[in-house]
């Protein structure tokens, strides 16, 4: 098996290591079975940024659910600072958003984002969430309810929720993937700086290369039948990055490469 890629050096930030050894999952299928995951092993270092991309059916998504811990591995491991992954979600150390924002339809938007503060039996710190909804330009909205706000504002919510508890680890499951491509690009840039003011770990699944480029320290590109590791692209840009970057031939260069890998990836 190949040598498990390691970040590169750096200071310490916020987070948890995560280290993911050799990790396998299968489906049952019929009378089958479904290998979703191939021996995967990754090192990310406490307050990376990770993004996963590759065609659909390459276990991003199961990766992430492992992550989780709400899958275990068939085989392999995955531990965070030495820990089980269920020791940081029973301690609510773990955020997590989805591509659907799965708000509570009776509770109001500050009351979703304390949620998490309630289920861990923390104290709601009205300041902190008056705070984090400032942060996300949700003020005026505190008592409204999800059928009230749009679509955005409901996954600036979801992001929010998954913020509050101060997470060492998040996981972002194409968050932004069914919104339109300005308020798309207004999140990336807010998240950008959420993490840029408190780099926690964090593992992106998202279809989007610029969007994977843009926030991400490092891109994994996975690969299908059955799913696994291709190439881990650094991705040297310097922080903070800004819109107009998008437009820059550094950053076109990281696209195009990873939209080539991603090609070579799909036709595995």
């Amino acid at each position: 098996m190949a040598a498990r890629p390691v970040s590169p050096p750096g200071p310490a930030r916020h987070g948890t290591g995560v280290a993911i050894s050799a990790v396998t999952k299968r489906f049952r299928q019929g009378r089958g079975e479904f290998l979703a995951l191939d021996r995967v092993s990754l090192d990310i270092s406490p307050g990376e940024f990770i993004a996963l991309i590759g065609p659909s059916g390459c276990g991003k998504s199961t990766l992430l659910r492992l992550l989780a811990d709400l899958e275990q591995p068939s085989a392999g491991q995955i531990l965070f600072d030495g820990q089980a992954p269920s020791v940081l979600r029973r301690a609510h150390r773990m955020g997590v958003a989805f591509q659907q924002a799965t708000l509570l339809p009776w509770r109001t938007l500050e009351e979703n984002i304390c949620l998490p503060l309630r289920l861990a039996g923390r104290p709601v710190d009205r300041a902190a969430v008056a705070s984090i909804i400032a942060l996300f330009g949700l003020q005026g909205f505190e008592r409204s309810r999800p059928a009230q706000l749009s679509g955005g504002m409901q996954q600036r919510v979801s992001m929010a929720r998954a913020l509050i508890i101060d997470p060492a680890l998040l996981l972002l499951d194409e968050p932004f993937g069914a919104l339109d491509e300005m308020i798309r690009q207004r999140l990336n840039l807010e998240l950008q700086r959420i993490w840029s003011e408190n780099p926690m770990t964090t593992v992106l699944v998202t279809h989007s290369i610029a969007e994977a480029v843009f926030l991400a320290d490092r891109v994994v590109v996975m690969r299908t039948n059955p799913g696994g590791f291709g190439q881990i692209v650094p991705i040297e840009l310097p922080r903070p990055r800004r819109p107009e970057d998008l437009r820059s031939p550094g950053f076109h260069a990281y696209c195009d490469r990873l939209s080539e890998l991603l090609f070579e990836s799909a036709r595995v």
